[in-house]
């Protein structure tokens, strides 16, 4: 009996440019930044400018460079000063500052958010309320020099991507859709891209197949979490790293996580510390099993360097 390998979707699929399966042959993206790199470093939950700044005041104690820094607690949580302080140290150091969208469903009224059925929506918006005052965060830290912004919803992604066309707000924003979304497929990969994602950070346990369909599907960069806090699993995936480069480059490795207790830890500044570290000893991996990997150079200030390809 021959075995059934469900091939008509798969050929329906691939007519549409998708991959036809998970690319379990793990083969080779040839995709790169603008710059020729196929990885950079970016440090997630960065919550203000006291531990920004001695996360990369020990980077450069250690002779490393990352290329972008993301604040996941929410733009309302930050005072304009230090917006503006937090602007300086990314013009200073040379990275890619990155704010996220405060409004989500974690500070929304809803109690269903709460419930083990109702944590399902993840950090997505509701009403239109919310919508608006989502636009008005990206609004306020664009007047203040911020060019990058993590977004959780669709259709705030959507609408901001509209606004950027339109000259609503500026131009040169880039929009990073946040693991917190829940995407860990090609086709959903697809979709963000088409709504104006500049980059993707799928679920945090996607194994190298799937990324490597990912990849397959999408050409904006793929930022993956070398490691992750308690609350989202607490493994680490070091080992993996030159694999993640090799298939799904351009890609930014998100690392430091393993830090935090969840996703909006108030990071201190000598916990900053300690995720430079992890940059280093990811680093080590890269440089011992695919030495050959190409990272970008530093990046410049603010979002001309976090781009597409």
């Amino acid at each position: 009996m021959e075995y059934h390998t469900m091939r008509d979707t798969r050929e329906f699929l691939e007519s549409l440019g998708l991959p036809g399966g998970d690319r379990y042959d793990l083969p080779t993206s040839e995709k790169r930044f603008p710059d020729g790199g196929q990885y950079r470093f970016e440090v997630p939950g960065i919550q203000g400018p006291g531990p920004m700044r001695a996360l990369l005041e020990q980077l450069e104690e250690y002779g490393i460079g990352i290329h972008r820094v993301t604040q996941t607690k929410g733009i309302m949580f930050l005072t304009d000063d230090e917006i503006r302080e937090m602007v300086d140290l990314a013009c200073r150091y040379g990275v890619d500052l990155v704010l996220a969208c405060g409004p989500r469903a974690t500070t929304d009224t809803s109690a269903s958010v709460k419930t083990e059925e109702g944590q399902r929506m993840g950090y997505r918006l509701r009403g239109q309320e919310q919508v608006v005052r989502g636009i008005e965060e990206v609004r306020r830290a664009s007047r203040l020099g911020v060019r990058g912004f993590l977004i959780y919803d669709e259709g705030l992604l959507y609408v901001l991507n509209e606004a950027r066309n339109k000259g609503y707000i500026p131009g040169d924003c880039h929009f990073k859709v946040s693991a917190h979304s829940g995407h860990g497929n090609p086709c959903s990969a697809r979709v963000l891209e088409v709504l104006g994602a500049d980059s993707i950070n799928p679920v945090r346990d996607i194994q190298l197949q799937m990324l490597a369909a990912m990849r397959d599907a999408v050409s904006v960069p793929i930022d993956i979490h070398t490691e992750n806090p308690k609350s989202s699993g607490g493994f680490i995936r070091h080992y993996e790293v030159p694999d993640f480069i090799r298939v799904a480059a351009p890609i930014y490795l998100k690392t430091g996580g393993s830090v935090a207790a969840n996703h909006s830890y108030d990071t201190t500044e000598k916990e900053a510390k300690q995720r430079a570290k992890q940059i280093l000893l990811v680093k080590r991996m890269i440089d011992e099993y695919y030495p050959e990997a190409a990272m970008s150079p530093k990046a410049c200030p603010r979002a001309q360097s976090m781009g597409q390809i």
